[in-house]
């Protein structure tokens, strides 16, 4: 579940910066580098809820 959740920080960032690059209306730029955006934030929880939590290691 990690992999994938670096896998979606990266494609998150392709699509922003592949918006930016390929597209000169503001609009449909801006509505792609939002997605792009959720991706890279649906990518970051998968990757945080994979991370294990140490319980109980200062006790």
């Amino acid at each position: 579940m990690r992999f994938f959740g670096f896998l979606l920080l990266l494609a998150g960032w392709v699509i922003v910066l592949t918006a930016l690059a390929l597209m000169a209306a503001d609009a449909p730029r801006i509505a792609f580098v939002l997605a792009g955006v959720g991706v890279e934030i649906v990518g970051l929880v998968l990757v945080i809820r994979a991370h294990p939590l140490r319980r109980g290691a200062h006790e």
